[in-house]
């Protein structure tokens, strides 16, 4: 359960979720830290000048979730954080899960709503913190959000098995800690006072005893809220829209934007999220098994290490030993040698072990909570949020790729140590056989014909060169933030091509990659310097100043 806490986190306060609601974007904010984090745009972006001017964008001006940005700040620690052109450029901050937010843009007035109820500033713009995609509020302000109703639940049920241990109610002196709880008593009892006060037979043998948790749980369990329609509030939700992937009221279907659209029953879709949830959970924890035992025996790879260099090294030592005083020389440069590889061989498992137990903790929290959420009762609640965690899911599968679950390092020395030479050859003492390791990749070469940038995304192109005899396993594709800061991976994977999306307008960015096998990586390839577009107007060819190789 401990793994999931992130995802209870809001990644603005880093707190529990409160009053949490559902961006478009499928990430959730808490409700006060959405009003903090809103900008106030230009009068020429709001929705009703957008209305005026004709143009048919919707009043949440988003982009296509299918092109939304690679970058995030959980993978490659930069992104955008503008969705129009001439949004403000308000000064960013970071929240105390490290995740880059807007501050307001000024302070909100003195009121005497609450927080929550208090109207929103006209024209308001919000950024997701995570992936950084912007839109302009409606009339409605932040009331057009759904609220999670399904994560405000897991909250509940996270916490209360996260508070303080029950205590005996019949304990006379220092009470112990409750071991199970009658539910129809409605007493907690420890082992020795349940034996004493409530025995297993007679009428009390038909009595449900259940463990201190979930009795707490029960005796503080309020009827379930229900979700009731964005646009129509007084409506609960009964069906659901196909084309928009959300709950809608009879009234959406009569009178709103949904009465053309294909809808299906809630229940049904309700129950078919479910399956493909579940289904979907199978092949993640067929990974989070295999990566268990992957850390078994890397751990058991650490054992090996120690006990085959305390033997080798024993082995040495009692040779070097036999040659007397004209081999302590030539043997502390031996001992040199087999603790460089010893420590190389540790260091490469090691960080094996470091990378994949951090990828397994994700695993495991993203598991945990899709568990939870499958557990909620509440049909519109999980199908606003069961879209976004089935492509989560399969997104975490995929992750764990072939070479993923594979040792790096061997456990053996493979070095043999030859004293047959005569003592006046002393000097010359070596080891005669050492293992002749498999060679690294060449370094790729960026293709500057193939390699464009458009709008604010970047195409690169690369292969490997013509005489190369190392084939590579997989490539590694690295951008710096656009600003001349550090390099971050972008993409990992055997493709010879790939798009970056999401890049700042008007930015230089650097561009170089390396490939890896079994071995190891690669040199970098040179440096390519991208330079994307001022603006959202199209680009159909890189200039030479936006083109160009180091």
């Amino acid at each position: 359960m401990e793994e999931m806490e992130e995802e209870l986190k809001c990644p603005v306060c880093g707190s529990f979720y409160r009053e949490p609601i559902i961006l478009p974007c499928s990430h959730n904010l808490c409700q006060a830290c959405a009003r903090n984090i809103l900008v106030q745009t230009p009068e020429s972006e709001s929705p009703q000048s957008r209305r005026a001017s004709g143009s048919g964008v919707s009043d949440y001006d988003y982009l296509d979730l299918d092109k939304m940005s690679l970058y995030s700040e959980a993978d490659s620690g930069y992104g955008s954080y503008g969705g129009f052109a001439s949004a403000p450029t308000t000064p960013c901050q970071k929240s105390p899960n490290g995740v880059r937010v807007f501050p307001p843009a000024m302070p909100p007035p003195a009121t005497h709503l609450s927080p929550a109820l208090a109207s929103v500033p006209r024209n308001s713009c919000i950024t997701c913190p995570q992936c950084h995609r912007s839109l302009i509020l409606d009339d409605r302000g932040l009331r057009g959000f759904p609220k999670n109703r399904v994560l405000e639940g897991v909250i509940d049920r996270y916490q209360q098995s996260k508070a303080a241990a029950l205590k005996c109610q019949l304990c006379e002196k220092a009470p112990k800690e409750a071991t199970v709880m009658c539910e129809q008593c409605d007493v907690f009892y420890c082992d020795p006072c349940r034996l004493r006060c409530h025995p297993p037979r007679g009428p009390l043998a038909k009595h449900r005893l259940v463990p201190p948790a979930q009795g707490r749980v029960s005796r503080r369990l309020s009827p379930r809220k229900v979700s009731t329609c964005t646009d129509h509030e007084l409506e609960n939700h009964s069906m659901y829209c196909v084309q928009c992937k959300m709950p809608v009221c009879y009234q959406c279907l009569e009178e709103g934007k949904h009465s053309s659209h294909e809808v299906k029953a809630l229940g049904a879709m309700w129950k078919l999220h479910k399956s493909q949830l579940s289904q979907a959970l199978n092949g993640l924890s067929d990974r989070a098994k295999e990566a268990k035992e992957f850390l078994v025996q890397l751990r058991n790879m650490v054992q090996q290490i120690q006990e085959n260099s305390v033997e080798f090294e024993a082995c040495l030592v009692a040779q070097c030993d036999a040659l007397i005083d004209a081999l302590n020389r030539r043997k502390a440069q031996l001992l040199a040698r087999v603790n460089k590889e010893h420590e190389h061989k540790l260091k490469v498992v090691r960080d094996q072990i470091s990378h994949c137990t951090v990828k397994l903790r994700q695993t495991t929290g993203l598991m945990e909570y899709c568990l939870e959420v499958i557990k909620e009762n509440d049909p519109s609640g999980f199908l606003q949020i069961s879209d976004a965690l089935i492509r989560r899911v399969h997104l975490t599968e995929d992750q764990w790729g072939k070479g993923t679950l594979t040792p790096r390092m061997t456990t053996d020395f493979d070095l043999s140590l030859d004293n047959s030479p005569l003592l006046q050859s002393i000097h010359q003492l070596d080891f005669v056989q050492v293992k002749a390791s498999s060679p690294v990749p060449a370094t790729p070469i960026l293709q500057l014909e193939e390699c464009c940038t458009h709008n604010n995304s970047a195409t690169l192109s690369w292969k490997q060169p013509p005489l190369s005899t190392v084939p590579a396993e997989g490539y590694i594709l690295e951008l710096d933030d656009g600003n001349g800061g550090q390099f971050r991976e972008v993409y990992v994977g055997k493709e010879t091509m790939c798009t970056v999306d999401g890049l700042h307008f008007n930015s230089t960015y650097n561009a170089r990659v390396k490939a890896f096998n079994k071995t190891g990586v690669s040199p970098y390839s040179k440096t390519l310097v991208l330079q994307t577009s001022e603006g959202k107007a199209l680009q159909q060819y890189p200039s030479e100043r936006e083109l160009r190789g180091v």
